[in-house]
Parts: C-alpha cells; sequence; structure tokens
C-alpha cells in the first residue's frame, strides 16, 4: 500500500508544460501540496522552472513514487525499467492504466494504485 503521507519525493512520468494536459495538472497540483516533484519527459528542459529529467535511470534514486501520465503503451516500457533499476512505488492516473501494466504490478510484486491523485489530500 501506498501511504501519500508519508512520500515527499514524487516523480511525474509525462509531465507538460502544456497547461491544458494532464501531465501539467498533476504536476503543478502535487508541487502546491508540498511534494518535490520530478518530470519526467524527454521533451523539455524544464516545465515550471523544474529540471525536467529524459528517462528513469536520470531520476534521483530517493524518488519514492512514479506517478504515469501518459498512454499505456509507453508507460509500461518505463515501468519495466523502473522496476529493474529499483523503483517500488507507482500510480497510474486515469487512462495510464492497463492489463499489461496491471499484470506488470502482480508479477514483480510492487505497489500500484489505479486512481486520480489530484482527488487525494484534498483539505
Amino acid at each position: 500500500m501506498i501511504n501519500l503521507q508519508k512520500i515527499r519525493r514524487i516523480a511525474v512520468v509525462g509531465a507538460s508544460a502544456n497547461k491544458e494536459k494532464y501531465g501539467y495538472k498533476v504536476l503543478k497540483t502535487l508541487r502546491e501540496r508540498g511534494y518535490e516533484v520530478y518530470p519526467l519527459n524527454p521533451k523539455y528542459e524544464e516545465i515550471e522552472g523544474i529540471k525536467c529529467y529524459k528517462s528513469v535511470e536520470e531520476l534521483p534514486k530517493n524518488v519514492e513514487l512514479l506517478v504515469f501520465v501518459l498512454p499505456p503503451e509507453k508507460g509500461v516500457k518505463i515501468l519495466k525499467r523502473a522496476i529493474e533499476l529499483g523503483f517500488r512505488n507507482f500510480w497510474f492516473q486515469p487512462g495510464a492504466e492497463s492489463k499489461e501494466i496491471f499484470e506488470v504490478i502482480e508479477r514483480h510484486k510492487v505497489n500500484g494504485v489505479f486512481a486520480c491523485i489530484m482527488n487525494l489530500g484534498k483539505e
């Protein structure tokens, strides 16, 4: 189980500088709620003044959660590589999940949540 109250460092896989996309909205919301955010998208150098990482290999190893906001056919490859690198906590926004992703989570016995992260922790 993933306890968001204990997590401080979150990577947003599929982060976007486009303010209309959920990759931007999730990044902004998590940052406003006090999390350290690490955008991951090879298209950008930075988003909202935050360094953007090109690949999961570049992420700091102390990132505690990867939130996926991209199509599942892209996400499954990143998920598999993240597991190989030792990451264990994954969150999939609606539309980012798939049967294959669920099976990878189950097979590797890592933590996966399939829900909208922006609805949680509202005060």
